[in-house]
């Protein structure tokens, strides 16, 4: 029998964990200085004072939600009186429901879903910190969906001002901000008690993208499974789209088509294919990132193989009422996100018209987007 196939019972990987999105990583590498900006935000906390408030600010698969479980880890392995409690608003995008994760939290049980007050929940949350004499840090994970939902304002001034109803009540919010600088704006009410700092969280380099994988790929697969050809096609594809799951989700699948050839190491072909299906994991969270003028402008585009700037522009304004200024700063951004192409085609007002073309299959994107 050729020693070089996979008999039926073995397997490439070591430890499969390793290779799914929401792992969290013992190796957590090149975000020193954002880990020590976190740490510096809840200190205050750690000796019984409100925490700094803090916005963590990137693209998709740069690190910021990973950074949150790690300083979580460091908060329950110190002291018991700061509660820690990490909110997806992408499934919470409202301040009930936000406010029930932080009450699941406290009190280990969900509040009654109807017939009780936003009141009563946020005085029996506020009351129980301040007899408890604990301090909640709150990370709105994703907070770009509360703000899609219209309701960030209304989230962040009632925890940032819940010591005004009850003086013993300490708390501290962090945000996690998907985006690439886009400005954000809030309620003048909320920016006066607000007063975050802002950690950056940029693209990984390659050198750093290459230094994970290395690493992932010693503790995920057996020795001598992936060749430095192979490595050096992950690392390119994976900084290609700046995002470091596409290159973890990439070793996953090549790897499950190495071993349906029964092969003990992973050669390039299993790669290309598996880019195929890896390079939309990038895709997916790039469009959960976006706000709804830009998922608008977007769902336009894909009604057409390529469209002129103008075209387009009368297309947004009768959707959204928005005026061009807007318009411009929308499809700037969704250039800068390598969602699409915006070609000059040297006709127009000093040659300045613009085609615009999808990078993706209008398919793969409507799909995402509904």
């Amino acid at each position: 029998m050729n020693k070089d196939l996979l008999m039926w019972d073995e397997t490439l990987f070591k430890d499969p964990d390793l290779f799914e999105l929401d792992h969290i990583p013992e190796y957590f590498a090149h975000r020193e200085s954002q880990m020590q900006a976190l740490m510096y935000c809840v200190r205050p906390a750690m000796r019984g004072a409100r925490p700094v408030n803090a916005f963590c600010i990137g693209p998709p698969g740069t690190g910021k939600t990973t950074a949150i479980h790690k300083l979580f880890e460091e908060i329950e392995k110190s002291t018991p009186k700061v509660i820690p409690v990490h909110i997806n608003c992408q499934t919470n995008s409202t301040r009930f429901t936000v406010y029930s994760r932080i009450y699941k939290k406290l009190f280990n049980i969900a509040p009654p879903s109807s017939g009780v007050s936003f009141q009563k929940i946020n005085e029996k949350i506020t009351s129980h910190l301040a007899d408890e004499e604990k301090i909640l840090v709150a990370v709105l994970d994703d907070i770009n969906y509360l703000m899609h939902e219209g309701e960030h304002d209304k989230v962040l001034y009632s925890l940032l001002r819940a010591h005004e109803t009850n003086p013993g009540a300490r708390i501290g919010v962090i945000n996690i901000l998907s985006d690439t600088g886009m400005g954000f704006h809030f309620d003048p009410k909320v920016e006066s008690v607000l007063l975050a700092e802002e950690i950056k969280f940029p693209r990984y380099t390659g050198d750093e993208i290459r230094d994970i994988l290395i690493n992932r790929n010693k503790l995920g697969f057996y020795n001598d499974v992936v060749g430095p050809d192979v490595m050096d096609k992950v690392v390119e594809y994976t900084e290609l789209l700046g995002d470091l799951r596409v290159g973890i989700d990439l070793f996953k699948r090549s790897g499950l088509n190495a071993e349906r050839r029964a092969s003990r190491t992973i050669e390039l072909e299993d790669v290309d294919k598996a880019y195929e299906t890896s390079r939309l994991v990038h895709l997916t969270y790039l469009l959960k990132s976006l706000k709804n003028e830009e998922k608008t402008l977007l769902e336009l585009i894909c009604k057409h193989t390529e469209i002129k700037t103008g075209e387009l522009y009368n297309g947004f304004h009768d959707k959204t009422g928005l005026g061009y200024t807007r318009y411009y700063e929308t499809l700037e951004k969704l250039s800068a996100l390598k969602l699409i192409n915006a070609s000059f085609t040297g006709k127009g007002t000093r040659g300045r018209s613009r085609i615009i073309t999808l990078r993706y299959s209008a398919d793969e994107i409507t799909k995402r987007l509904s």
